[in-house]
């Protein structure tokens, strides 16, 4: 092992056992934790490959190797942790195959994003120094519209990344799909869908997703329902400072982030700052998963809106200041004021950390109780109908509810981080259970918000039971829009 391996080794190790003090070691039981999924590099791939992987995947063999060397380091930090779990024997790893009728310049681990109401953010990394263009067009194999925008990369720590490339085209048609190609017209046509302009318009939400076999499931599931766009509210790799981590995850949601805009929200996970090494927190995210914030007047990542089809969808930060005196609170108060409830009669927010949550986990943490304490009257005078939130890996449903009480006026606020990560689901619920908590259940799953039109929209719950999409809840929501009762407050 030459110095630099021994420096990487040093870098992920140390990675590693800060991981595991991050993920932390809660006062409650989980259920059996799950391997983490790594979606390897291709070994045929060229360097001009549109894809995600940025590094040998050695390094995460060298970082596991290299545990041996830091042992007092690794026990206490991260496999600390995992020893505190009872876990029966784990599932194989899921391994995505490249088709073999495909050659190596293929485009891999593109995702896409609404930028405005008519435009898409086209994202994909590639190894080595290629053309930042897309090639769009209705008709698949014609010549298309060229469009050409921007690279980036970044560094973290000891790893590089490769060349994220990133172009935004348009402006397209509603409820239309487009046949693209990253890079090069040699490279294979991918296409997307556009959301619609008007109802009905069906949303995907579900949260604290990972790489395991549990997400697996979960996207198999996804891929079966007809839906128009997902909504993650945070915490999407579960790479915790191991950056190849996040290259298997862009490997591994490729097949459906690369046909249906992914609109994302940062979680816990994605901070990734770590003391004297890294101290800039979200770094790998803002550069991989930029969202359309500028559009919004946000002047950060980790906050923005936007409008789609009827409905104002607001992503907040759990993670990044919100006082009163924050510029996310400024920017949420005037984002919300300007909502039309003619043109958009429905109002959906996304954070990572709930406001209400009945489980045993996560429990007294700032970012629920301070974040709730400043924001939830704008959003109560506001009139949002839904609050979907992560971070407890547990489905929650509860009524409309506003400083702790029953308000027919309120938001329903809906946990739903069981998307399928490595930690596992936290099992354990207060009791007695309190009346605002309507349905609670430790599984797996994701939900699907279909807004049927401008008054009336169907909310089901489908759980991943024994490997299975099970529709477990359910719920028909009225636009408070619509409410006589629940007149917008200035």
């Amino acid at each position: 092992m030459d110095l630099r391996e021994l420096r990487l080794v040093l870098t992920f190790a140390v990675a590693l056992a800060f991981a595991g003090s991050i993920g932390g070691v809660y006062s409650y039981n989980r259920p059996p934790m799950r391997k983490d999924l790594i979606v390897r590099h291709l070994e045929d791939l060229d360097d001009s490959s549109p894809q995600q992987l940025n590094i040998h995947f050695r390094l995460a063999k060298m970082a596991v190797r290299g545990l041996g060397l830091f042992p007092g380091l690794a026990f206490n930090g991260f496999l600390g942790n995992l020893e505190t779990y009872n876990r029966p024997p784990a599932r194989p790893n899921f391994f995505v195959q490249k088709p073999e009728n495909l050659n190596t310049a293929s485009p891999q681990q593109v995702h896409i994003s609404l930028v405005g109401e008519d435009k898409m953010r086209i994202s994909w990394i590639t190894d080595s120094s290629t053309p930042a263009t897309v090639e769009y067009t209705t008709t698949s194999g014609a010549q298309g519209t060229s469009v050409t925008g921007t690279t980036s990369s970044y560094d973290y720590s000891m790893y590089k990344s490769g060349e994220i490339h990133e172009v935004v085209i348009g402006p397209l048609n509603p409820n239309t799909v487009y046949y693209y190609r990253c890079g090069s017209n040699s490279a294979p046509e991918l296409s997307f869908k556009t959301p619609p302009a008007q109802f009905p318009i069906n949303f995907v939400v579900v949260g604290d997703l990972g790489q395991t076999d549990w997400t697996n499931s979960t996207l198999q599931h996804i891929a079966q329902s007809n839906y128009d766009m997902l909504l993650l509210p945070g915490d999407l790799s579960y790479a915790d400072f191991i950056q190849p981590l996040w290259d298997s995850f862009g490997r591994l949601v490729e097949p459906l982030a690369s046909q249906r805009p992914w609109m994302v929200t940062q979680g816990n996970h994605e901070i990734e700052k770590i003391p004297l090494i890294h101290k800039e927190p979200f770094t790998a995210y803002n550069a991989r998963w930029r969202m359309p914030f500028e559009e919004s007047g946000s002047d950060s990542n980790l906050y923005y809106s936007f409008d789609v089809a009827g409905v104002h969808v607001i992503m907040l930060g759990s993670y990044t200041d919100f006082g009163p005196n924050s510029s996310q609170y400024s920017w949420l108060q005037a984002d919300l004021g300007k909502i039309d409830r003619n043109k958009t009669p429905w109002t959906v927010v996304l954070i990572h950390a709930p406001w209400y949550n009945t489980n045993t986990a996560h429990q007294g943490e700032k970012e629920s109780i301070d974040m709730k304490a400043s924001m939830e009257k704008l959003l109560y005078q506001a009139r949002v109908d839904v609050v979907f939130a992560g971070h407890v890996h547990a489905y929650e449903r509860f009524t409309r509810v506003y400083n702790g009480n029953t308000d027919n006026c309120a938001p329903v606020y809906i946990n739903i981080g069981d998307g399928g990560n490595r930690e596992g689901l936290v099992s354990k619920y207060q009791n007695p259970k309190p009346d605002i908590s309507l349905f609670r259940e430790a599984s797996f799953g994701h939900g699907e918000l279909n807004v049927v039109n401008s008054t009336n929209a169907l909310w089901t719950w489908h759980r991943n039971d024994d490997d299975e999409a099970v529709t477990s809840d359910s719920l028909w929501l009225t636009s408070l829009s619509f409410v006589p009762a629940c007149k917008v407050q200035n």
